[in-house]
């Protein structure tokens, strides 16, 4: 654990301690000095190894940058130490933040440049600088950082079961039957009364938990509801479970001009399919694929590292899914949470395995002909790694991309949905996070649209 000075970044602190090798067993210790234009963080470890890093710094614009360095600086001498106490490196360097994209995407717009920054004062490696550049190559003329920019996104929280991976505010469809039809209506509610915080809409999103797991009825509801704001933008429906996936719902989704659907079904291997508690087998997966390729342009969602999963069953994985084709491609590095059954029952797998899975994963991907086009990284991930968005050229999802790297306002509508407020001119993010349970949504729906006022009229 990190005792830290810093009280305001000791929970980012702590984190990277979880990537080494026996680190979460370590005390550490970090002492901040700070004397005109010269930061001095010292790091001791098990009250006996005793590292310490100097660094300048200039005259910042404001607090929040200032902060921003302060931190970056407490993180890289944190990594050095540990680096140097366990002979250990980490391929993304002391960078622990979910969007290393959006990082330097600051670095070039400051310095003009972000390989010399990433390698050597944040000390990520060769590969991950490269992966990084290829992701900023494949956003060009999607990447758009205009003030009036807008996302519609909305949440279904029903899932048919829960996966043992699973951590998000997701309920079993059948615990919670009794609120799908309020719920529906509460979320048309919120919808109808966001529309007036949407300005330049370039994206709308459906997602979950399982929005295919919605009965026709309500799906149409919902999405008449959602039609009314489209212009023709686009708009994914992240269909999930393969044996959710019909011809009824297929023509749903084109009658309200639904035009990305995501089939995910993380893994080939009937058995593993099983063990982590989904109802499909790799059978309905080609059955799903087979009523949506062609309608849509279809994302497929693979996970490396779970229970039991060799690299060899993961290679197989890999392949069937670019035999299939789809448009795009999302490999995820197992991150397991607080909140998923998988956290109390196993330990993660071997961090050199998983890396084997995600470096044959991005080399076979790209090989066959895929741009990786967006990076997002999570707490807890497996081998300190990423989840990486691949893509056909001119397939790349917007949504996707502007969430990352949150530079279009969010209009998120659903139990748990985050919208966000993005302030350009200030370099500040605001967020409005909305109720998690599904039962205080429904009883807190006005309240919580007051709120959001707050965020988006100012």
């Amino acid at each position: 654990m990190v005792n830290s000075d810093l009280k305001w970044c000791e929970k980012e602190l702590n984190e990277m301690l979880y990537f080494f090798d026996g680190g979460a067993e370590l005390s550490v210790r970090h002492l901040f000095d700070m004397k005109e234009n010269k930061v001095v963080n010292t790091i001791v470890i098990d009250g006996k190894k005793s590292y310490a890093f100097g660094n300048l710094i200039s005259a910042y614009s404001n607090e929040i940058e200032e902060k921003r360095y302060i931190k970056r600086y407490a993180k890289l001498a944190l990594y050095k130490a540990l680096s140097a106490f366990k002979g250990q490196t980490l391929p993304w360097g002391a960078l622990t933040g979910i969007r290393p994209t959006k990082l330097a995407y600051y670095q070039l717009n400051k310095e003009g440049e972000f390989k010399d920054f990433f390698k050597n004062t944040m000390k990520v490696s060769d590969e991950k600088i490269a992966l990084t550049e290829s992701v900023l190559n494949s956003q060009q003329g999607i990447y758009n950082t205009k003030n009036d920019n807008s996302d519609l996104f909305v949440f279904i929280p029903f899932c048919p079961s829960r996966c043992k991976y699973c951590s998000f505010i997701s309920q079993d469809l059948k615990s919670v039957k009794n609120y799908v039809n309020d719920y529906i209506d509460a979320l048309i509610y919120e919808i109808e009364y966001s529309k007036k915080y949407i300005k330049n809409l370039r994206s709308i999103y459906v997602g979950g938990g399982t929005p295919a797991s919605l009965d026709s009825e309500n799906l149409r509801k919902l999405l008449s509801k959602i039609n009314e704001i489209n212009t023709g933008v686009e708009f994914t429906f992240e269909a999930g479970r393969p044996d959710c996936i019909n011809s009824e719902l297929v023509s749903i989704l084109g009658d309200y001009r639904v035009n990305r659907v995501c089939v995910n079904p993380q893994t080939f291997s009937d058995d593993t399919l099983k063990k982590i508690g989904r109802k499909h087998t790799s059978e309905d997966i080609y059955k799903a694929y087979d009523l949506v390729k062609d309608k849509f342009i279809v994302n497929m969602d693979l996970i490396a590292g779970l229970e039991d999963e060799t690299l060899e069953m993961f290679k197989e994985s890999i392949d069937k899914t670019i035999e299939l084709s789809p448009d795009n491609i999302t490999v995820h590095s197992l991150s397991v949470k607080r909140g998923s059954y998988l956290k109390d029952e196993t330990d993660l797998i071997n961090p050199k395995e998983i890396k084997e899975m995600i470096d044959y994963a991005e080399s076979k991907i790209t090989e066959c002909g895929y741009n990786p086009y967006y990076i997002y990284r999570q707490k807890y991930m497996a081998g300190n790694l990423e989840n990486v968005g691949f893509s056909k050229k001119g397939k790349e999802c917007v949504f996707n991309i502007n969430s990352m790297e949150e530079i279009s306002d969010c209009i998120a509508c659903g139990a748990n949905a985050i919208s966000k407020k993005i302030d350009f001119a200030n370099e500040k993010i605001e967020r409005y996070a909305n109720c998690k349970d599904i039962k205080t949504y429904l009883e807190k729906i006005d309240t919580i649209l007051k709120e959001k006022d707050s965020l988006f009229i100012k």
